[in-house]
């Protein structure tokens, strides 16, 4: 079988990080690359993972690049600290690696979001996928410092199996996190927004919160679909402002 290495990027995750570790127990490398985590994380990691490198983040895509880098194995499995690989997906990776010759550079994992403590099935999130099975040499991330995504030269295949996404611990963190998100997002969308409008502080925020919950379904989803709705509206909102205080050089 072909080797693999899983590669973890951390940031103050203690809660996680034992569990993330639990289900990669299928790989030949565990490469956990830490953002000088204050909680415990890279001390815990030390103690479960092949390889831990602590680096200063700059942005997201940066980090993953320079991990990718460092890999072992030609073939990467990259999961976040809040994802769990599924028994499912485990015999699926394992199956590929066996093959003689992989059809696929890359493969995009469909994952099963939970939020509020209960799984959403509708809200935009339920087609949710990512390509985070992949060769090296040929994939590389844009340069995006928020939402970024994997540049892929070659095919991009499909799996059956899912990661499970437990992105949210509790409402006040989640919330902290969207705002850092936002700041990022103003630093990318700056050179292709031109002049802000309303249109960018209402009519945009508006339609972030009909797409998820009206034309997604998030209604479907009680009050958790009305919370992503509302949440991702609020975020295309900060996202302006933030870009607007970012060129009037204001904080």
């Amino acid at each position: 079988m072909i080797k693999l290495t899983a590669i973890i990027p951390t940031k103050n995750e203690i809660h996680n990080i034992e569990a993330v570790i639990a289900t990669l127990n299928f790989v030949d490398e565990i490469l956990v690359i830490d953002s000088y985590s204050t909680d415990g994380t890279f001390e815990k990691a030390q103690t479960m993972a092949t390889v831990v490198i602590q680096r200063k983040f700059t942005s997201y895509s940066d980090q993953k690049n320079y991990a990718i880098s460092q890999a072992k194995h030609e073939w990467i499995l990259l999961v976040d600290a809040d994802e769990r690989v599924t028994p499912e997906l485990k015999t699926e990776i394992k199956s590929i690696l066996n093959l003689e010759k992989i059809p696929h550079t890359a493969y995009r994992i469909k994952r099963q979001n939970h939020f509020m403590g209960q799984r959403v099935n509708y809200s935009g999130w339920r087609n949710d996928s990512v390509i985070r099975f992949f060769k090296r040499d040929y994939c590389k991330y844009n340069n995006k410092h928020v939402h970024e995504s994997l540049i892929v030269n070659g095919s991009v295949g499909s799996m059956k199996g899912k990661f499970l996404h437990y992105t949210y611990r509790s409402f006040n963190l989640y919330m902290e996190k969207m705002n850092r998100y936002a700041n990022l997002q103003a630093i990318d969308y700056n050179d292709h927004t031109g002049t802000l409008t309303p249109y960018h502080f209402v009519i945009k925020p508006f339609w972030g919160f009909f797409k998820h919950y009206i034309i997604q379904s998030g209604f479907r989803d009680g009050l958790v679909g009305f919370t992503i709705g509302y949440v991702q509206a609020y975020v295309v909102f900060m996202r302006y402002v933030k870009l607007w205080l970012l060129r009037k050089g204001r904080k």
